[in-house]
């Protein structure tokens, strides 16, 4: 006889992680399920640093910026684990977005202001700042590696099971259930579950593509990408790093580029610092995990150029995926019995607990989430 269980969350990410902690706080009986084992480095939640970027003007995204806040501080009252660092952030270059930007924060209660590119290079001499810069001191650093599993051990001791190296290998949408084959070293299963939640990552579409599509709905397409960052060794060491995002310009300066660059210190490792969502498609079971030369020669250049507080010739390259969706907004959605959660596109770190919230809500019922989430509108 197949086992029941009430609500299995299907992917043991940041996103996964979230739901998890949140649903186990609404006294739901959760069985996550993780395909690899603890702190693995095969998808997009390894690392001990994700920039708490805020720059933000879109109503939906501000609103979660508030509330991310919010839960982020009590996932660390909760735990007892320090897991943002508030550096800061300072958004520079030539964006004309900033003035609405700043608005929208300041409305929001959200401290943000302009310093000019002098005034931000006293504060912070490793970085050589473009035109105008957007600091917004409640940003910063948080920490994957701790973050994780502070979710997890709190989502157990709320009555929640977790099980590592335990792969979903088919899914099939009943009327009222989900019926799951899973394969682990104690061999395969099949149990049934009221509820499934997918926060797959760059699995997604293996997970859960053609059951879906049996029920007449559609994921939008994914693009899973191979991102390649490094971490540059710092040669100032009396500097102070904030995180940053630098939006690129027009003209001969900038001609190198690929996308605006997101940048951050990570301790002990260097400062990071990598293109946006540029890498090359992969299938996530066969990735390579080696940087593409030219865009890595290109990220050297704009350390030369823009970040002398570090040494070009001495990095590290990393790696980890995106799944993007075509507009980066991402999908927070029920069908049936299956609540998705995917297409972060390598902005969703930052909202990862105001997103365990929304797919939690999802599948209580409680509300759905906001439109610009929603299947229908990607999918168009």
């Amino acid at each position: 006889m197949a086992t029941t269980l009430d609500t299995v969350v299907i992917g043991g990410g940041a996103m996964g992680s979230a739901t998890a902690w949140a649903l186990s706080r609404q006294g739901r009986q959760v069985t996550l399920l993780e395909q690899f084992g603890p702190g693995h480095k095969i998808g997009a939640s390894h690392g001990t640093t994700r920039n708490l970027n805020l720059g933000y003007s879109r109503p939906e995204y501000v609103a979660m910026l508030g509330e991310t806040l919010k839960l982020w501080a009590e996932l660390e009252q909760e735990s007892g684990d320090k897991i943002l660092d508030r550096t800061g952030m300072a958004n520079h270059g030539p964006d004309p977005r900033f003035p609405d930007i700043a608005a929208a924060l300041s409305q929001a209660g959200i401290r943000a202001k302009f310093l000019s590119p002098d005034e931000a290079k006293e504060r912070w001499r490793g970085i050589r700042f473009d035109e105008k810069v957007l600091y917004m001191p409640d940003g910063g650093q948080l920490n994957p590696e701790k973050a994780l599993p502070a979710f997890q051990r709190l989502a157990i001791a709320n009555g929640s099971e977790v099980r590592h190296h335990t792969k979903v290998v088919d899914l099939q949408i009943n009327e009222g259930s989900v019926r799951l084959t899973l394969e682990s070293p104690s061999g395969s299963e099949v149990v049934t579950a009221n509820q499934a939640v997918v926060t797959a990552g760059a699995w997604t579409e293996k997970v859960l593509g053609g059951a879906l599509a049996r029920t007449g709905a559609r994921l939008p397409e994914l693009r899973v990408t191979q991102e390649q960052p490094a971490h540059f060794r710092v040669v100032d060491e009396g500097a102070t790093w904030p995180g940053f995002n630098h939006h690129r310009g027009f003209g001969d300066e900038y001609k190198y580029w690929y996308t605006p660059i997101y940048g951050m210190q990570t301790p002990g490792e260097g400062i990071k610092a990598g293109w946006h969502g540029v890498g090359p498609v992969v299938d996530p079971d066969r990735r390579s995990f080696l940087p593409e030369p030219v865009q890595l020669a290109a990220l050297q250049e704009y350390a030369r150029n823009w970040l002398p507080g570090v040494d070009a010739d001495s990095l590290e390259a990393v790696s980890c995926t995106y799944t993007s969706t075509r507009t980066e907004d991402y999908i927070l959605d029920r069908v049936g019995p299956v609540i998705i959660g995917a297409g972060f596109s390598g902005t969703g770190f930052k909202f990862v607990p105001v997103i365990g919230r929304i797919l939690a809500d999802l599948a209580t019922g409680k509300q759905a989430a906001p439109e610009v989430f929603r299947l229908a509108r990607l999918t168009v």
